[in-house]
């Protein structure tokens, strides 16, 4: 099947499943592709040749993770997607079965998550504010790693209250979705030590 194909297979398994549970908006399944598949498309040209390991906190109904693991079939990367809910877990790898990707899940909360595995990459949409997730990096991300985030239109000021508890190195990419929003490339990040 072509990358069209399983992207076309995950929307309708989407909308399916956004039925019974509530994986994303109701309002936003009209324009499924513009809002949800193309805005985590956006992420994987970021992706550094080297990066094997991902993993995609408060993954949801897969967003970003499935349309990057998708978009990486011909890659040896394997994504890690961590969703506390049980019936949106059950939802990932339902998905991750049908369109035999290489995912696995952990259906619990990320503060629960083994830390000593790190990881190449930690990806994450609308999951929490910059300075939480800044601390799930500190712990997750290996020596040269980073951080992809899609932020919506407070990136800046949650920027700042991250600056204010971090230290960390940003480059701001635009949304190629939402002219308001940003994608939060971040390596480094340390906790600034208390005075």
């Amino acid at each position: 099947m072509s990358l069209r194909d399983d992207l076309e297979h995950y929307a309708a398994l989407l909308r399916k499943w956004n039925a019974v549970q509530n994986l994303v908006s109701r309002e936003t399944l009209a324009e499924i592709w513009p809002r949800h598949i193309e805005d985590s498309l956006q992420l994987v040209p970021l992706l550094r040749p080297h990066d094997r390991q991902i993993i995609d906190l408060g993954s949801g109904g897969g967003l970003p993770a499935i349309p990057m693991a998708i978009a990486s079939r011909e890659t040896e990367r394997r994504f890690t997607l961590v969703e506390p809910v049980a019936k949106k877990a059950s939802f990932l790898r339902a998905v991750a079965r049908e369109l035999a990707l290489p995912v696995s899940v952990e259906s619990v909360r990320a503060e629960q998550i083994d830390s000593r595995e790190t990881f190449d990459v930690v990806t994450s949409r609308a999951l929490a504010a910059l300075p939480k997730l800044l601390g799930y990096g500190v712990d997750f991300l290996r020596p040269g790693g980073h951080m992809l985030l899609l932020k919506g239109r407070t990136f800046r000021e949650e920027m700042a209250l991250a600056a204010q508890l971090f230290d960390f190195d940003v480059i701001v990419h635009p949304s190629s979705t939402d002219p308001e929003a940003a994608i939060l490339e971040i390596s480094n990040p340390r906790a600034k030590s208390a005075v």
